[in-house]
């Protein structure tokens, strides 16, 4: 339909699909006159000038690209957009980015018709101005339209007449778990319709990738995203696909898509939110190239009690939404409290009032109860008294540590909430710290939260750095009571208090913060150093922590693997020569630079903030890291000089296996085993059974009791479906193989060759699924579609199903652990003509099949074959087991099978890529008598019949 109206309109296009560029200036256009934008392309048709003239009045976003490769945490993001000036004079083009507030820039270049202009990261000069001075590039506070937790990058240049200009961003991140999951998000608000908009997202992780999950595309702007309650679809066009350890996840939504997401270009955050496999013990120690992270993040253990006070603002500018979310929250988070816990609440504005004097109650039904009614009672009122509500709730939590007997390693925490800033009693904000601090006296943890655009961020993001916690902010306008229950499960669930992790002072150094006051359920501690010795073959791991009643101690030595299992460089498909810089440095890099900005933000000391910031600004002018002490200046490229490029190193995941229409192969996870490396680059080593169908296509049967092989021919035509195993009533497999035809070699006897182009393999126990092998690709279909290329090493496992692939040379499927097959794959360099790419099948299991199994394979596992030597005139004489070797080829042999008795030669055949031999017993003219019916009752009529008997067909 589209189409038609486009050549109404009188645009042309390109090999029939009309110019997406063009058709999203229209519909823009379009939007600015009537709200419903199909019933408008259908009704009116503007004059091709007219529409033209009024598309240049500003230039237009041709592109919007997001690229981004998260490897072991740590993402790299490049955005690139390109803006096109179709006027008649230069106009300005603005390229805003909002960026993770935790990112740092990299690069960015900018090409405006033919000159380029690169970004150089320069120190700042010292300015004499106090400690709170800010980012160039981020106010002190959210400004209208920013997202909480998020900071605008914004370049602004003049495109000429007729030209175009192509922005390109980098920046960096290390994902941060919380409630157990890594998340990580791309803002999409391109503030108009796009004509090839795309976002892709690779992600390796070595542990292995669990959860992955796309949610629907999240704006504060308009609640709940204007999504049902519930719905927790991926947006459309978004295409998600992964193996064991590799994912690919792509948005690219057409500009029809886009409209009716956001009219005006404002799509919201592109979320992508995974887990990884987790060992137990110390946790997951990545090495190389001299530096290493530790990633520790314990599971299965029982909460400790916490003792809490919340401190709650309701001063008059809480009146409305905010006071009412907030009450939500807690009665929420009342209902969530443990029996062993503890809490109090107090309510401040000018005056301070205590929920339970001089103590913390016990949770109880009646407690829990009572909490609510003075929640629910809690009016608005008065000014904002940050000093005195924060010195009541330190006295109060600070008594009831010392009168009761703390052994049992409780977590004792204040949560604070306030949306304004100190306007009663003690006002400045350094007295207000320095009193807290106090207070406090690293007893317990502060944990700060604000909502709306008046408070104090600084303040209340210094008071939780220096007191062991965590600050949040939300938007006004957003959904504070699902922000604040979401805040709160963060740190609800304390598992582990004064965690300490040590290694060997002889053996590392430059180590980052390595103890921590306190685990929380579904976090996570990265610790990050440098390697002294970089010749030990082992670094020593020693994590001590309390928990409940116990103390725990773990300790471990973790094998350094030269080179590493961390080191993706060797994977295919890397830009080689690029590894200087490693993931693993520039994760180690960026939390010592994020260490020395909140140790000079909490420090007094202007000696010591000179110091810290000297040490921040040197390593970010290292890697390139744009920083409060560091600034983005761009240079124009000269005429024969080209623009830096990126010393990280990438994996390449081009064609990751996707979900649903859009598939391709796969690169091979660096996470396989060196043991399993080895073992699957040798054929000859896979222990499989001698039965197979393998070359043109040439069967042999294997009676290992009889001490003798069966082999046969089926000269089958090419297209043919051939059942090779059928046991889909009993264990629930089937097992077809297509035949390929290929011209006979000269001066032979048959009219053309064949051989096995597909294998399927189906299972319907306990689920459905099923295998399509051909000698390039696997695709594999449990419910979700995965394709996966022959040519790259990878594990995929299920409940019941595993497929192991070696590159280029076999496939192991592996049906609940009693059923395997091995499918050999030939691929000829330079085929002869008579030579196909195909494939061979061999039994490697068969305990899972049933005694009823069938087809030309099948039929064979659970019976037993009768060797006769019969001489001419004869009577039959049976042939004893052992002296089969005695037979004479020149003698007449026959076999016995089911009461039929089949004359057979003796013969030579290879197998296993014809890198082995096997001494068999032929049967002539396609099998005949040996299988039960003839060959052609073994046709299926297509790759998923599951057909079990001669005449009958059946699908998966």
């Amino acid at each position: 339909m589209i189409l038609w109206l486009w050549l109404c309109w009188g645009f042309p296009t390109s090999a029939g699909q009309p110019d997406s560029e063009l058709m999203a200036r229209y519909l823009e256009e379009q939007l600015l006159a009537d709200s419903s934008i199909v019933e408008q392309v259908a009704r009116r048709v503007p004059r091709q000038a007219k529409f033209l003239q009024r598309l240049e009045t500003r230039p237009r976003m041709s592109e919007f690209n997001v690229r981004s490769t998260i490897i072991s945490r740590y993402a790299f993001t490049t955005v690139s957009c390109t803006m096109v000036n179709s006027g008649s004079e230069a106009r300005e083009a603005v390229f805003e980015m909002q960026i993770p507030a935790a990112a740092f820039i990299s690069n960015f270049t900018m090409s405006i018709g033919n000159k380029t202009y690169y970004g150089e990261v320069t120190g700042k000069e010292k300015k004499n101005s106090s400690d709170d001075k800010t980012r160039d590039k981020k106010p002190s506070s959210p400004t209208d339209g920013r997202e909480n937790g998020y900071e605008t990058f914004r370049a602004s240049v003049f495109i000429p007449r007729k030209m175009q200009a192509r922005f390109v961003l980098h920046y960096e991140e290390l994902l941060q778990r919380r409630l157990g999951k890594y998340e990580y998000t791309v803002s999409i608000r391109p503030q108009q319709l796009v004509g090839r908009l795309r976002v892709e997202v690779n992600i390796l992780e070595n542990s292995g990738i669990v959860s992955l999950e796309v949610p629907p595309l999240r704006n504060s702007k308009q609640k709940g995203n204007g999504k049902a309650e519930g719905d927790v679809s991926p947006p459309p066009s978004t295409v998600v696909g992964h193996t064991k350890t590799l994912a690919k996840v792509t948005f690219n939504p057409s500009v029809v898509e886009q409209t009716r997401i956001a009219r005006n270009g404002i799509l919201g955050d592109f979320i992508i939110r995974y887990d990884v496999n987790r060992e137990l013990s110390v946790g997951d120690v990545q090495i190389l190239n001299g530096y290493f992270v530790h990633y520790f993040a314990p599971t299965d253990l029982p909460p400790l009690p916490k003792n809490v006070v919340f401190v709650l603002d309701s001063s008059a500018s809480m009146v409305g939404t905010k006071l009412k979310q907030t009450k939500e929250a807690l009665f929420t988070i009342l209902q969530d409290l443990r029996p062993e816990d503890h809490f109090n609440i107090i309510g401040f504005s000018n005056r301070i009032k205590v929920w339970q004097q001089d103590r913390l109650v016990p949770v109880t039904p009646n407690n829990i109860r009572d909490a609510k009614k003075y929640i629910h009672n809690m009016s608005p009122t008065g000014g904002t008294n940050i000093n005195g509500a924060l010195q009541t709730g330190a006295k109060l939590l600070n008594d009831y540590i010392a009168q009761n007997d703390i052994d049992a390693r409780s977590v004792s925490l204040i949560i604070f909430l306030t949306d304004g800033r100190p306007t009663v009693g003690e006002t400045q904000s350094s007295k207000i710290l320095s009193n807290t601090k106090d207070a406090v006296r690293d007893r317990f943890c502060l944990f700060t939260i604000g909502i709306g655009n008046d408070v104090d961020h600084k303040l209340l993001e210094r008071m939780a750095l220096e007191n062991c916690g965590m600050t949040r902010h939300f938007q006004e306008d957003e959904d504070a009571a699902s922000h604040l229950k979401g805040f709160y499960d963060e740190i609800g669930t304390p598992l582990l208090s004064d965690i300490r992790v040590d290694y060997p002072e002889d053996d590392v150094e430059q180590v980052t913060q390595n103890f921590f006051p306190n685990y929380f359920n579904g976090s996570e501690i990265i610790i990050a150093g440098k390697l002294i010795n970089r010749t030990s073959d082992k670094l020593h791991v020693q994590v001590t922590a309390s928990n409940s009643k116990k103390y725990i101690l773990l300790k471990t030595d973790v094998a350094i693997d030269l080179p590493s299992r961390n080191d993706i460089r060797g994977v295919p498909g890397l830009e080689d020569g690029k590894g200087d810089k490693n993931y693993i440095e520039r994760a180690w890099s960026y939390l010592t630079i994020k260490e020395l900005l909140n140790s000079r933000l909490k420090s007094d000391d202007s000696q010591e903030k000179d110091h810290l910031m000297e040490k921040a600004k040197s390593l970010a002018l290292a890697y390139n890291f744009v920083t409060p002490f560091t600034v983005l200046k761009m240079r124009e490229a000269g005429l024969h000089s080209e623009p830096p490029q990126e010393e990280f190193i990438r994996p390449s995941t081009d064609g990751i296996g996707e979900k649903l229409q859009s598939l391709q192969g796969h690169r091979a996870p660096p996470g396989i085993r060196r043991e399993q490396d080895k073992q699957v680059q040798d054929k000859q080593r896979i222990k499989i059974s001698k039965t197979s169908a393998d070359g043109d296509p040439h069967f042999v049967i294997d009676f290992p009791s009889s001490k003798f092989s069966v082999c046969f021919n089926i000269d089958g035509e090419p297209g043919d479906i051939l059942r090779l195993v059928s046991d889909h009533k009993e264990s629930g497999v089937t097992v077809n193989g297509q035949l390929i035809g290929a011209p006979a070699p000269p001066n032979g006897h048959k009219k053309h060759r064949t051989y096995f182009s597909t294998i399927t393999i189906l299972s319907n126990k306990p689920e459905r699924s099923y295998l399509e092998i051909t000698p390039r690709r696997i695709i594999l279909d449990d419910g979700e579609r995965l394709v996966l290329s022959c040519g790259r090493s990878a594990v995929v496992r299920s409940r019941s199903l595993e497929v192991s692939i070696s590159a280029n040379s076999n496939v192991t499927v592996t049906i609940r652990d009693t059923i395997s097959f091995v499918i050999l794959i030939h691929r000829y360099k330079k085929p002869a003509p008579y030579q196909r790419n195909h494939l061979g099948f061999y039994i490697s299991n068969s305990k899972g099949l049933s005694s009823d199994s069938h087809g030309l394979l099948g039929q064979f596992l659970n019976h037993e074959v009768k060797l006769l030597q019969e001489s001419l005139n004869a009577s039959h004489q049976q042939v004893g087991q052992n002296h089969t070797e005695a037979l004479k080829p020149n003698l007449t042999n026959t076999l016995k099978v089911k009461g039929r008795l089949i004359p057979v030669v003796w013969k030579q055949r290879r197998i296993y890529n014809g890198q082995q031999e096997v001494e068999c017993w032929f049967a002539k003219n396609n099998a005949e008598k040996l299988i039960d019916g003839s060959y052609k009752d073994y046709l299926a009529s297509h790759p998923f019949d599951t057909g079990t008997s001669f005449g009958t067909t059946n699908s998966l």
